[in-house]
Order: C-alpha cells, then sequence, then structure tokens
C-alpha cells in the first residue's frame, strides 16, 4: 500500500479539491498520512493568487522532494497553470487545473512508466470539472464547488488566466451533493467557486435559483456562501436572503478600495455609491448581518490620501472583519504595466495600519451581541471548554463539554477577543 501526503494552499476551492483527491484516493486502497510524514507520493494543490502565495508554493515542493528523493512529487492548480514550464528536479507529475479529479489514473500510469508527466492544455479552461463529496472528515462544516472560473479581469488578479472561463456544476448534482451532505449529518454547508455568485451564466438558471432550491432541502439548517461580489447581490439573491433564514448572517463581499480612484484602476465593476447603496439596502433586510471584506493596499497610483479614503470608506460601512492585502504585481496582469508603484516598506505599512482598523471594526461587531442569545455551531472541546462558530461567524467560546456538531443556545456574556464568551 503506497501512503500520500496531501497539502492544500489558497482557497476553498482548493480544499474542496484537496478533499476529493483524498477521499478517490482512500477508496483506491492509498494509504493517507500527514504531509509531514515520509510519505510515498506528495501532493501540493497550489496556489498563486500573490508572489507569497508562489514562493510558498516553490518551497512545499521542494520541501515534499528533500524529505523523501524516492518519492514521486506531483505539483498541481493555479501555480503550476500560470508558470507550465516549471522545472525543479525531483518533480514528477505537474497538473494545473484540469483533470484533478483523474489523480488515481495518472498515478497508475505514473508508477507504470516511471517516467515524469506533464498534463499540458491550450487556451481557457472552459468545461466544468465535477467532483462530489458526501462527508469531510474531522469538519463539521460541509464545503461544496458549485462553480469555477472568472471572466471579470480585474487589471490586479491573474486567476481568470490560470482557472478559465467561468462555469457551473450542473443543478441537480449540487442539490444531489447537499442532500446527502444533510443526510450524513452535516448541518452547515459553505457554497464555494471562484466566482460564485456567476454561478448560471453557462447554463438554464440564475444563482438566485439555485439557492431558492437549496435553502429548501429537509434538514439543512444552515447555507453559507463563501464569497460573493457586491455586484451579484441583485434582487432576486436578496429575496431568498429576506425570506429564507436558513441563510447565515453572513456575507463576505470584497470592496478591493475604498476610493473611486483605485477601483476604477482596478477594472472593479462598481463604484462607491453602489457599494454604499447595496450594504443598506441588505442591512434593511438583516440588520445584524456580519458582513466582512477584502482589501488591497498598496494598488499602483494609491496615494497617502486616496489610502486614507479607503480607511475611512471601511469606516463607513462598518465592516466585521477586513481581510489586508499588500499589492503583489502578477506578471502579465494590466496593473503590472501601470506606473505610480508604490514600495514594499509602505504597502507593508499600510497593510498594518489598515489591520488594526480590522480589529478595531471586529471588537465593535462583537460587542453588540453581549446580552444577546446565539445558536453556536459546536466544532471542537479542549481545556475544558466547547468552542463553536454562530450563523454570523462569531467565535464563541462555552465552559463545559458540549455536543460536537450540534447547535446549542447560548447567551453572550462577554468579549475576550478572538472568542465571544458564551453562557
Amino acid at each position: 500500500m503506497r501512503s500520500v501526503g496531501v497539502l492544500t494552499l489558497g482557497c476553498k476551492v482548493n480544499t474542496y479539491e484537496s478533499e476529493y483527491i483524498i477521499n478517490e484516493l482512500k477508496k483506491a486502497g492509498y494509504e493517507i498520512k500527514d504531509f509531514e510524514d515520509i510519505c510515498d507520493i506528495y501532493i501540493i494543490n497550489t496556489c498563486t493568487v500573490t508572489n507569497n502565495s508562489d514562493s510558498k508554493s516553490r518551497k512545499m515542493i521542494r520541501q515534499a522532494i528533500r524529505r523523501n528523493p524516492n518519492a514521486c512529487v506531483v505539483a498541481m492548480g493555479c501555480f503550476i497553470a500560470a508558470n507550465p514550464d516549471i522545472q525543479i528536479d525531483g518533480l514528477d507529475i505537474i497538473i494545473g487545473n484540469k483533470d484533478k479529479s483523474k489523480i488515481v489514473s495518472i498515478l497508475d500510469e505514473y508508477f507504470n512508466n516511471k517516467e515524469i508527466m506533464k498534463l499540458e492544455y491550450t487556451g481557457r479552461l472552459k468545461d466544468f470539472e465535477d467532483m462530489y463529496i458526501n462527508s469531510f472528515p474531522g469538519r463539521t462544516r460541509a464545503f461544496v464547488k458549485i462553480q469555477d472560473g472568472c471572466d471579470n479581469f480585474c487589471t490586479y488578479c491573474i486567476i481568470p488566466f490560470v482557472r478559465g472561463k467561468c462555469r457551473s456544476k450542473d443543478e441537480s448534482k449540487v442539490i444531489e451533493e447537499i442532500t446527502d451532505l444533510v443526510n450524513n449529518g452535516y448541518k452547515e454547508v459553505v457554497l464555494t467557486g471562484i466566482h460564485t455568485g456567476s454561478y448560471g451564466v453557462d447554463l438554464d438558471t440564475t444563482f438566485a435559483d439555485l439557492l431558492e432550491k437549496l435553502v429548501k432541502i429537509k434538514g439543512l439548517e444552515r447555507l453559507r456562501i463563501s464569497s460573493i461580489e457586491v455586484t451579484e447581490l441583485n434582487e432576486e439573491v436578496l429575496n431568498v436572503l429576506k425570506n429564507s433564514k436558513v441563510l447565515v448572517d453572513h456575507l463576505h463581499i470584497p470592496i478591493q478600495a475604498g476610493s473611486n480612484e483605485i477601483l476604477k484602476a482596478m477594472n472593479r465593476k462598481y463604484d462607491l455609491d453602489y457599494f454604499f447603496d447595496k450594504i443598506n439596502e441588505i442591512r434593511s433586510i438583516r440588520p445584524n448581518i456580519s458582513i466582512s471584506t477584502d482589501v488591497i493596499v498598496g494598488f499602483p497610483g494609491e496615494t497617502e490620501e486616496l489610502f486614507l479614503k479607503t480607511i475611512d470608506t471601511c469606516r463607513k460601512i462598518e465592516f466585521s472583519k477586513l481581510h489586508v492585502f499588500p499589492y503583489s504585481e502578477r506578471r502579465g496582469t494590466a496593473s503590472s504595466r501601470m506606473s505610480a508603484k508604490i514600495d514594499e516598506h509602505e504597502k507593508k505599512e499600510r497593510s498594518r495600519r489598515l489591520i488594526e482598523i480590522s480589529h478595531e471594526l471586529e471588537i465593535n461587531y462583537m460587542n453588540k451581541f453581549i446580552g444577546k442569545d446565539v445558536e453556536v455551531l459546536i466544532e471542537e472541546y479542549k481545556d475544558g471548554y466547547s468552542y463553536g462558530h454562530t450563523g454570523n461567524f462569531l467565535y464563541v467560546k462555552i465552559k463545559g463539554e458540549k455536543a460536537h456538531n450540534e447547535i446549542v443556545n447560548v447567551v453572550i456574556k462577554d468579549i475576550e477577543y478572538p472568542y465571544a464568551i458564551g453562557e
């Protein structure tokens, strides 16, 4: 029996794909071990969203090769799709973002021939690669990949080039997969994709149509959207948010910049007035909803004045959390050809300042729930306390042992960041 260690870098889509790969390998008789162990096979599911992602992907490939020079080392995913001509001594199998689901037959071919394999593709990917998972061992929250690819072409982003065109999973397959997960005991499901809200653009349906069907699945208590663009929160989607409590009280809506000048330079599809209006509309439906976001700092041309506008915007919107990223130049993107670049020291300093704002906003949001009743999905028990998340993603700590994967009612008594203390 050959042993395999799988490492996932990057987004929730990669998490889902890696889980599928692990399930397929188990079914084929492989032994799944920790990536840090000595294994016969190492699989690194890579990321390329930033320069740091590239560096980490390359580092982990080399680390696997050093750990066991006799192992078969497989690199797949976005870093490979962005660097198809990569050559690293000891790297045996190279796969982009197509044919990950065929990992068992690919390994069979490699061990039959013992020759380096490089799966090459031409053009942007346009077919959805079906995967199906009915169990996530050790997790209380299940992921379902419903969409892949992106056609937005924001000027800073390499993902449309490495992930391909927007494409969607068949609606009936999504419903079947989530139904099976619920029947297997999962109370919360997270819908994930590269551009999740574009679901259905290649099918005779829409994201709102899918949501309407999913919230009616018997036994599904929580449905979460991993991330959605503000332009995709149309009237139909907001109607589902209004009419079904199965959709949780949390939306992650990337803003990326807090000034119209930088939003335009980024080729984002909205201005601040549109964003503010949509947030107000959402909060008229769900007053206590948690709205988190992504922000890029140090984009070319971002002056100190424009950065201060971003701080002001984040405070006015009262996000519950900011995921802050220093601008990372990606080869071949439109922004890589822009002038007025911001130096690395300044980008780090702006990131630090905005992370401080995020901490302030998080605590402000958490404080709103002191004395309030909330429902917590219990995820783990350790050192005399149970831990879990509410629908609006408060991380709650409760004294005593509560049943794993059960939803319990608690009162928030205090905030001890990063925890809300429940009783």
